[in-house]
């Protein structure tokens, strides 16, 4: 634009200069100047205007080679002279197998291949492949590993003998169920993780391998028997498929299968049969319970037919990019975060697969519009199929999908996986080559007959995790039937009125029974002092928790590892303090000081019965499995907190508060087990914190000391 401006600017004055001056070069030097400032405006009209699309290119996705051995191991090898690499991956062909009481057994089958041989150990494995500078990794499904190209036999050596010799011991399969416990436990108050382990339930059903939850109870069921029976049952080589990628010829890989894998028995495989999932019919709403969140997991879901490859996989993945794929302009996220400011992201996913297929739209919103928002992604869906998009849109989306694909393609691994698919679903060779003039070909007609197929919000579950209290009442409206149905972290469904509440029972009257079953008012008021010490792990570190209270109101804390403090908190009945890690803070005034004036308090509860705390008696909720009375707690700086307290035994067995942290609000979930007497007094032995790290913290009591003196000096706050 400037170019065109400052040329007409010549023009300009050498015309007037024309007027007095009307020799040929004058007036030949003018045209010239003409001509230039019309090209000049041609260009920029052309660069201006939006150049037509060409046809969509045939991608040229490399060769690759496919072998199978006598054996029937199914063989691919994908060359890349890139770099100096090559990867090596076994592939189970089998389908998921129904692990029913004992669900996860395979999972640990998969890690337990990976932890010794009947020659080597676990240590000796690591060291070898460290050496190597190379990979290697087991699962359920299969084996992968890599390394340099030189390294290549000492690799598939180690491989093999993973293969072929798992040792299955029982001291490594012990070590692997403890640390799977901790994963599970996580998973108890992990909103998202709940969402997950509740939609695969409520869409595939429990007698469906996609619908299997482990837990606890299922993880007891596994044996070290049942991870080798898997294992000789399915790791054979006519139920394996072999991909290799990178520095190296088809001729060198099959001269390497035939040395390492030539030897590999083939056998037997069982059929695998289970029922298809039936679709959903209606609008179907499940709750699960979190108490003291502040924003609610929105899952709008369920499963569908589709296959890998079919006619319907790419316009039916189109048509959810529109709604709420990863690109920022879905129109759930357009909707939910730029118009309505719900929520920081909102999204959909569809899903095809062999088996069945499913779809998503989910978000996590607050919980005052948590229904507003459930609204909003089913009108979404809703308009999808009954609106036409614009060609605009359509376009955007194409466009960002075929970028996506070709940048795929830079990766060796995406070639392998597309000639893996090739031969796993018995797509036409082509598949992938052509597979830009597929998306190019998919018209709004398309978009709108897909939408009306896949995306059906009259026919879906509706799956919030979040706070009881605010939240469920609100969706009744969107089920079918006018019902919620409540479940469990697990996907276990609740009977939420298997108790009748007693009319005559208060809140007051469930304090006063803990505080009688735990000692009674007198001893509770005659506690001077109490000393406790805790053993827990956290993240493999042994630490140790010491904790003194002293009356009237004195508290310290103090949290160690490896001769570390890493944590200690301090009220000397004045000012406070908090430290560790090298940083330190006196308190004077505020909320902060006021929470650590309340920890010197030995037991909270029986200030609850006078006039400074509110208590609130919402019903009897079930706790891993034991009925308890749920009590909502306003303390007198207004914080809140949800107890649980034993029907039967009157124990304080669950507490719930939010904090705020570094990344926002943090719901705390604290559990009180293993009840024991201590100088006519009972109190918990073990606890576990949810919420504060990506794993529980359980704490073990070692040692309780009641009305013994503790020096002063514990609780003395230097400035």
């Amino acid at each position: 634009m400037n170019r065109i401006l400052y040329s007409f600017f010549i023009l300009a004055f050498l015309s007037s200069c024309s007027k007095t001056t009307t020799d040929g070069a004058t007036m030949k030097k003018v045209e010239e100047i003409k001509e230039e400032v019309e090209s000049i405006s041609s260009q920029d009209a052309w660069r201006s205007s939006v150049p037509k699309p060409g046809p969509a290119r045939k991608i040229n996705m490399g060769k690759y080679n496919t072998m199978t051995m006598p054996n029937g191991l199914e063989v691919i090898v994908v060359e890349n002279h890139k770099l100096p690499r090559v990867s090596y991956q076994l592939s189970l062909k089998n389908k998921p197998v129904l692990e029913k009481d004992a669900v996860g057994f395979v999972t640990m089958a998969g890690d337990l291949m990976r932890t010794g041989t009947k020659t080597k150990s676990k240590s000796e494995i690591d060291a070898d492949i460290d050496f190597l500078g190379a990979s290697l990794n087991t699962s359920g499904g299969g084996i992968f590993a890599s390394s340099l190209t030189k390294h290549q036999d000492k690799l598939l050596a180690i491989l093999s003998d993973v293969l072929y010799n798992p040792s299955f011991s029982q001291e490594e399969f012990d070590k692997l169920k403890t640390q799977t416990i901790s994963g599970i436990q996580s998973s108890k108050t992990d909103p998202n993780a709940m969402a997950t382990n509740v939609s695969s339930v409520i869409n595939f059903g429990k007698n469906h391998p996609y619908g299997e939850v482990m837990t606890e109870k299922t993880l007891d069921n596994i044996t070290v028997e049942k991870c080798k029976s898997y294992y000789n049952t399915f790791f054979k080589p006519n139920n394996a498929r072999l991909t290799i990628v990178g520095d190296i010829t088809p001729e060198e890989a099959k001269a390497n299968v035939e040395k390492y894998f030539g030897t590999w028995k083939k056998g037997t495989i069982p059929a695998i049969k289970y029922d298809k999932p039936a679709s959903v019919k209606g609008t179907n709403v499940a709750f699960v319970n979190k108490d003291a969140a502040v924003q609610s997991v929105i899952n709008v879901t369920y499963p569908l037919d589709l296959q890998p490859g079919s006619a319907d996989d790419i316009p039916a993945s189109i048509t959810n990019s529109i709604l709420g794929g990863g690109i920022f302009s879905g129109r759930l996220m357009q909707n939910l975060r730029e118009d309505k400011a719900y929520t920081y992201g909102a999204r959909s996913r569809l899903g095809s697969d062999e088996l069945v297929g499913s779809f998503k739209a989910f978000a996590s919103v607050r919980n005052e519009v948590t229904d507003s928002s459930v609204t909003e992604i089913l009108y979404e869906m809703n308009r999808l199929a009954t609106e036409p998009v614009s060609q605009e849109d359509l376009d955007l989306i194409k466009s960002s999908m075929s970028g996506g694909f070709a940048r795929s393609l830079e990766s060796p691994q995406t070639i392998a996986r597309f000639a893996r698919n090739i031969v796993k679903y018995k797509l036409p060779a082509d598949y992938y080559e052509t597979y830009l003039e597929k998306i190019e070909a998919v018209t709004i007609a398309d978009v709108s007959r897909m939408a009306a197929k896949y995306i059906t919000p009259e026919n879906a579950n509706i799956l919030v995790v979040g706070n009881k209290d605010e939240v469920a009442e609100k969706l009744v409206r969107f089920d079918s039937d006018g019902k919620l149905d409540y479940y469990d972290a697990y996907g276990n469904i609740l009977d939420m009125t298997a108790v009748a509440m007693p009319s005559d029972v208060t809140a007051s009257d469930i304090v006063s029974d803990y505080i009688e079953a735990i000692g009674g008012k007198a001893k509770i008021n005659g506690l001077k002092s109490m000393e406790q010490h805790l053993a827990m792990e956290v993240m493999g570190q042994s630490a140790t928790v010491d904790l003194f209270q002293k009356a009237p109101d004195k508290f310290a804390l103090k949290i160690s590892s490896s001769g570390m403090v890493m944590q200690e908190q301090k009220y000397d009945g004045i000012k406070g303090f908090t430290g560790g890690m090298g940083q330190s803070q006196v308190v004077t005034e505020g909320p902060e000081l006021a929470k650590l004036k309340e920890e010197a308090v030995m037991i909270k509860q029986i200030n609850y019965l006078g006039d400074k705390y509110s208590l609130e008696l919402k019903g009897i909720e079930d706790v891993e499995g034991e009925k308890c009375y749920k009590i909502n707690v306003t303390n007198p700086a207004g914080d809140k907190a949800t107890e649980y307290y034993s029907v039967s035994k009157n124990h304080l067995v669950r507490s719930v508060s939010t904090q705020e942290g570094p990344q926002g609000s943090v719901t705390i979930t604290q559990d009180y087990q293993d009840y024991k007497e201590v100088d006519g007094m009972m109190f918990p032995h073990k606890m576990t914190t949810s919420g504060m790290m990506p794993v529980p913290l359980v704490m073990s009591v070692t040692s309780i000391k009641v009305n013994k003196d503790i020096d002063d000096a514990v609780f003395k706050i230097t400035e």
